[in-house]
């Protein structure tokens, strides 16, 4: 059995690496900006093609994972089975709450479509939704929460690690795209506010959430008409 599961562990790993790798560099600002200089008529379809390219490498490592999840490693027993499956329960409903705090048209990629956008940033304005008030980056938060609330096998552990790892290290790659569009106001909002995981003492009341979405507004408005004759 350990045979089997090293067997798969090595291929798994590797994808995985080469996924997230991957995942990274194409939703770069690097890369969106190179598309944007030599084939900016392929901009306006990048996001869906982005998703799809992203959905279909994963199928084939989420296979792996749970044909072969290799040997058991732990299990939630007793109240702490309990425990996981309340949290799992928690992070699924919070993650159809959560998308309330986004534009999906924009998150798909369906409205950089319609418009027939040719800009490497996603439209869209700051938004701090009542999740948002407490953890920067909800759905990675409530990712890990499902990841690591299950039984864990070998195979699926060393996979949800790297997935961790990738969370972790992608957050903040995403937020340096967020500190070139939103500026100084993001960097007050990352003081303020954890990445990834909610901590009592550090998160915005609704009040101070909606001052910093205003002062965005208003920096995005200048800048607008700083650059309109």
């Amino acid at each position: 059995m350990f045979e089997a599961a090293n067997n798969t562990l090595i291929p798994l790993a590797i994808g995985s690496v080469a996924y997230f790798i991957l995942h990274s560099l194409l939703a770069s600002l690097r890369v969106k900006h190179f598309v944007k200089q030599h084939f900016p008529t392929a901009l306006p379809a990048y996001r869906l093609l982005f998703n799809a390219l992203s959905i279909i490498l994963l199928l084939p490592l989420l296979w792996l994972v749970h044909h072969d999840p290799g040997p058991l490693l732990w299990t939630w027993q007793g109240p702490w089975h309990w425990l996981a499956m309340a949290l799992s329960v928690f992070a699924l409903a919070g993650f159809v709450w959560a998308t309330r705090a986004y534009d999906m048209s924009v998150f798909i990629g369906l409205r950089q479509w319609r418009e027939r956008r040719r800009q490497a940033e996603d439209p869209g304005a700051l938004r701090i939704s009542s999740f948002h008030r407490f953890v920067r980056h909800p759905w990675y938060f409530l990712a890990l929460l499902i990841l690591w609330s299950r039984d864990q096998y070998l195979n699926q552990s060393v996979f949800y690690a790297l997935a961790t790892a990738y969370l972790v290290i992608g957050s903040h790659l995403e937020e340096r795209k967020l500190v070139q569009q939103y500026g100084d106001v993001y960097r007050d909002y990352q003081r303020r506010v954890p990445a990834l995981v909610p901590l009592p003492w550090r998160w915005l009341r609704a009040d101070e959430a909606e001052e910093l979405v205003r002062r965005a507004a208003a920096e995005k408005s200048g800048q607008h008409n700083e650059t309109c004759p």
